[in-house]
């Protein structure tokens, strides 16, 4: 856990060693979901919408598979006691740079949306303002560091991209992750 913890802290820390790349986030998607599926108790159930066929964006391999495996574990621990539905889907989106899109920061043009989303306990309204944050935590003490959503948001901003939340107590969490798309 201690090898982890750094490691975490290491890539929080040192944003420049990026290797970017051209990276098809749908393959990516797939293979991180591979790896998820084998750790994940029966009780939980993936489904995916992967069939995005423009889904090449300019990124760190690494650290986008570090994303989607960060929100799968999160969502793991949030129906580990119940089980439940984890749903993850990959689509090619544009948006025009109204206000409709929701995302103010984000140019207009083409993204690749990643939805994560699960049917666990859900985060309340008070803890979803501060989710973001290094260090912030609601797990037990032990369970968690408070760094992986902080390493989540980081990588996401550092690739151009926008993250957001959207989140019921009692009914589950979903995440939605816009990166720009490559054309070609």
């Amino acid at each position: 856990r201690a090898k982890a913890l750094v490691q975490q802290i290491l890539t929080f820390s040192r944003r420049s060693d990026q290797k970017k790349q051209v990276t098809n986030v749908t393959i990516l998607v797939k293979e991180t979901l591979d790896l998820l599926r084998a750790s994940l108790p029966a009780n939980i159930v993936i489904q995916s919408d992967l069939g995005c066929k423009k889904s090449n964006i300019l990124a760190d391999p690494n650290q986008i598979h570090q994303v989607i495996m960060n929100l799968g574990t999160n969502a793991y621990h949030a129906m580990a006691d119940e089980g439940g539905i984890l749903c993850v889907r990959c689509e090619s989106i544009c948006m025009d740079g109204s206000d409709s899109d929701g995302c103010p920061d984000l140019k207009k043009g083409k993204y690749v949306r990643v939805s994560i989303s699960d049917t666990g306990y859900g985060i309340s309204a008070e803890n979803i303002k501060r989710i973001f944050d290094p260090y912030f935590t609601t797990k037990k003490k032990g369970k968690g560091t408070g760094l992986g959503l902080a390493l989540v948001h980081g990588i996401i901003k550092e690739h151009q991209g926008s993250i957001s939340v959207k989140s019921q107590v009692g009914e589950g969490t979903s995440f939605e992750i816009l990166l720009p798309r490559l054309e070609g």
